[in-house]
C-alpha cells in the first residue's frame, strides 16, 4: 500500500524535544569544530576540492550512478575516457554537473536568500545535458510522480508525493520555513530536507538537489563559513534506513524519528569532515616546504596549490595552465614524479601526455589507500 504525502502537516506542530535536545548539542558541537577547521584552511574551495567532487559523486550514487572519484577527475584531466561504457560516461556527467550546479547556487547565494529561485537555477544546471534533460528542468512538475520499485505503477509505489495542483503552494510554505527563526537551526534543516524529499517537486533530481540544500542551508545561516559540508557518505551507507526515516514522517507522522536520524547523520559526517579537512591542512603544510625543498623555485607552491585543486591532471595541461614558465613546469613535474609525490596513471604514448594523479590527497578525500 503506498504511502500518501502528509497534507497540511508542514511544520510539524510537535516534536519530542527531550529526544533531540540529547542529539543536538554533540552534533553542534562537531559542526562548530568543523568550521574551525575550515576557517583555518587557506582557500578552502581549492584544497578541499576533491571532497567536493567526493560528495557530489556519493549524492549521484544514491540514485544509482556507479562512478567513482578517480574515474570523474580522470575524465576531467582527460576530456573523456576512451574505454568507458556509455552509462558510465552518463554518470560521470550528472556528477559534473552536481559540482557545476552546487557552483552556481553558492554564486547566487552571494547576492540572494535561498528560496526557490535558486532551487530551480540549481535544478537547470543539474540536468543540463544528461539523463533528466527531458524531465523540465528548472520547472516544478505539472503530472503525478510517485517512488518505488523501477517501471512500478502508482498502486505498486511505495510514496507518492504531493499532487501537482498543490505544490506550487507547499513549496511556498517550504520556502517561508526555510527564513523562520527556529527553535534549533539543525532541527530546522532536518525538516526542511524531510519537507522537499516528500514534495518532490522535480520529475528528477529531487533527492540530488535535497542533499546539496544542506551546505546551503548551513552556510545561509552562518553555521559553517563555506558551503562545504559533505553528508552523503553517510546517507549512502545507512541508505535503507534514510529512506525508511523520510517514508515514515509521511506513513506515520514521525518527524522526531527522522530528526534523531538526520542529527546522528551530521554529528558523524562533521566528524569525518573535520578528520579529513584537518589532514588535507596538514598534508598541504607538509607539502609546501616539502616541494619548496625539492624544486628549489619561486613557483613551488604556485604549483603545489594548482595540483591540489586538480589531483588528477595532464602533464601537458599542468605546463599550458598553470601559469608556471614552461621551462620551470617541465622541471617541476620530473621532481615531484621521482620523489613519488605524483604518480603516473596513463603513461604518455604518441602525442598524448602522460595522466598524472596525487595520491596522497586523492586518498584522504576517499578515506582508503585508493591510489
Amino acid at each position: 500500500m503506498a504511502v500518501h504525502y502528509h497534507l497540511g502537516k508542514f511544520p510539524p506542530t510537535e516534536l519530542d524535544w527531550p529526544q533531540l535536545i540529547p542529539l543536538i548539542g554533540p552534533a553542534s558541537a562537531a559542526v562548530a569544530r568543523y568550521d574551525g577547521t575550515l576557517a583555518a584552511i587557506p582557500n578552502a574551495a581549492v584544497l578541499l576540492s576533491p571532497l567536493t567532487t567526493q560528495e557530489a559523486v556519493l549524492s549521484s550514487r544514491i540514485e544509482g550512478t556507479q562512478a567513482t572519484m578517480g574515474e570523474v577527475l580522470e575524465f576531467e584531466a582527460e576530456g573523456d575516457s576512451p574505454g568507458l561504457s556509455e552509462e558510465r560516461r552518463n554518470d560521470i556527467y550528472e556528477v559534473l554537473n552536481y559540482r557545476a550546479a552546487m557552483r552556481m547556487a553558492e554564486k547566487m547565494l552571494a547576492t540572494l536568500p535561498l528560496s526557490q529561485r535558486v532551487i530551480r537555477e540549481a535544478h537547470t544546471v543539474l540536468l543540463a545535458g544528461v539523463r533528466g534533460q527531458g524531465k523540465s528542468p528548472g520547472e516544478y512538475r505539472r503530472i503525478p510522480n510517485w517512488i518505488g520499485p523501477a517501471g512500478c505503477t502508482l498502486e505498486q509505489a511505495r510514496f507518492v508525493p504531493i499532487s501537482a495542483e498543490k505544490l506550487p503552494d507547499a513549496m511556498s510554505v517550504w520556502e517561508r520555513y526555510i527564513h523562520e527563526d527556529a527553535a534549533d537551526r539543525l532541527v530546522q534543516l532536518a525538516l526542511l530536507h524531510a519537507e522537499f524529499e516528500a514534495l518532490h517537486p522535480f520529475l528528477d533530481g529531487n533527492g540530488r538537489l535535497g542533499r546539496m540544500l544542506v551546505p546551503l542551508f548551513m552556510w545561509q545561516t552562518s553555521l559553517i563559513q563555506r558551503p562545504m559540508f559533505y553528508l552523503s557518505a553517510f546517507l549512502e551507507s545507512h541508505r535503507d534506513e534514510y529512506y525508511e526515516r523520510l517514508l515514515a514522517v509521511s506513513r506515520d507522522g514521525d518527524w522526531t524519528s527522522w530528526c534523531r536520524f538526520f542529527l546522528s547523520a551530521l554529528k558523524t559526517q562533521a566528524d569525518e569532515n573535520q578528520q579529513k579537512a584537518a589532514a588535507i591542512l596538514g598534508l598541504y603544510e607538509r607539502m609546501k616546504r616539502e616541494v619548496a625543498d625539492l624544486t628549489r623555485s619561486q613557483y613551488a607552491i604556485h604549483a603545489l596549490d594548482w595540483i591540489f585543486e586538480r589531483p588528477i591532471f595532464k602533464s601537458s595541461d599542468f605546463v599550458a595552465s598553470s601559469g608556471i614558465p614552461e621551462p620551470t613546469a617541465k622541471r617541476i613535474l620530473p621532481a615531484l614524479r621521482d620523489a613519488k609525490i605524483l604518480r603516473t596513471l596513463v603513461e604518455a604514448s604518441g602525442r598524448r601526455a602522460a595522466t598524472l594523479c596525487f595520491p596522497a590527497l586523492l586518498n584522504i578525500a576517499e578515506g582508503r589507500e585508493a591510489f
